[in-house]
């Protein structure tokens, strides 16, 4: 146990828990036993807070995952969407707004969703923006079928993705799926390139909070456009909504754009930063950083004194201050010897 000096688990609190975790009873007697969680895991789990932690982004999921449930759960109401997917397909080629060639215009599934793999929401997401007419004409062909079951489900899930609120989830989604989705994508590869998936970490960060600053104005534009090509109705952006409270008399009135842009959009994009900036902390990157600098790729292209030493540092019962003082040197010598031997020049 000494010798311990990495330890990772998966989410549960028994397991990473601050105060009475195995983690943090390792780290007490064997604090030179960095923790460091899965970064794709820790990334669905960003992601997933979000969803659940905040009211309207929650009921959208569940809607989803119940459209996804009623549309596929035969095989008369699956083919059913595939039969107006393709009149759809076939309308828009009538008048020019798609073209042929090949690989174009394929079918496209509503996948379902998985909290542990976020980017089967996106997948979703996006089937529903491209398939939308297709998914309110089956909905409606299931509501008026008498001799269906869940009839109350289907009527309100018809209402209700044709609203202003569903639409405008729908792709505020998209674009936060949007942009960490290639995060996601690479942080589950097994061949892990430690410094790139840092480096995307950060630009995941930085687009997040570009997106939460710049782009609420297209955002709207997009959801109203969307709006108006499909016959759902735009609430004037001016107007008083009501926002329940914990009783009638404590009820909010906000105009919509406020909601929209303060309490929702804000709101959701801060949640998710902080879930981020919490999961990717300092310590982490700054420890996986130092650790990359060893690699012997490309002739220790990576290689980084400062960083070496601070990877030292950081492993404080390992180097004591004379080591630390003699590291430098010992450093230098060792790189130049290296790099004199042809046959790390092509190591990968």
């Amino acid at each position: 146990m000494s010798k311990l000096r990495e330890q990772g688990y998966d989410g549960a609190s028994n397991m990473k828990g601050e105060q009475n975790g195995l983690k943090a009873n390792i780290l007490n007697k064997y604090p030179q036993a960095f923790y460091v969680h899965c970064f794709a895991h820790q990334l669905q789990l960003a992601l997933v807070a979000v969803a659940k932690g905040i009211e309207g982004v929650a009921i959208f999921f569940n809607n989803a995952s119940i459209l996804v449930n009623i549309i596929g759960s035969s095989c008369k109401r699956r083919d059913a969407f595939r039969e107006k997917q393709l009149e759809q397909i076939k309308k828009a080629l009538d008048i020019g707004d798609l073209e042929t060639g090949r690989g174009l215009n394929q079918e496209i599934s509503l996948m379902h969703p998985c909290d542990t793999r976020w980017n089967s929401h996106y997948g979703i997401i996006v089937s529903i923006i491209v398939m939308f007419e297709a998914v309110v004409v089956v909905l409606e062909w299931i509501k008026d079928d008498t001799n269906q079951d869940n009839f109350g489900e289907v009527s309100k899930l018809f209402h209700d993705i044709q609203t202003f609120d569903f639409v405008f989830h729908l792709f505020f989604m998209r674009f936060i799926l949007e942009i960490t989705n290639e995060l996601s994508q690479t942080l589950q590869k097994k061949d892990q390139d430690i410094v790139n998936a840092m480096a995307l970490v950060e630009v995941c960060k930085q687009r997040l909070q570009s997106l939460r600053d710049d782009d609420f104005g297209d955002l709207l534009d997009d959801v109203q456009k969307f709006c108006q090509e499909h016959d759902i109705v735009v609430p004037n952006m001016e107007d008083l909504r009501f926002v329940p409270g914990k009783s009638r008399r404590k009820a909010l009135r906000l105009i919509n754009f406020h909601y929209y842009h303060m309490d929702l959009y804000f709101q959701v994009l801060d949640t998710q930063l902080k879930e981020l900036n919490d999961s990717f902390n300092e310590v982490n990157t700054e420890l996986l950083l130092c650790m990359a600098c060893l690699s012997p790729v490309n002739n220790f292209a990576y290689f980084d004194k400062a960083k070496s030493v601070r990877l030292a540092q950081l492993y404080s019962q390992d180097f004591d201050c004379m080591d630390l003082m003699n590291l430098p040197i010992q450093l230098d010598n060792y790189i130049h010897d290296m790099k004199m031997h042809s046959e790390f020049s092509s190591l990968r």
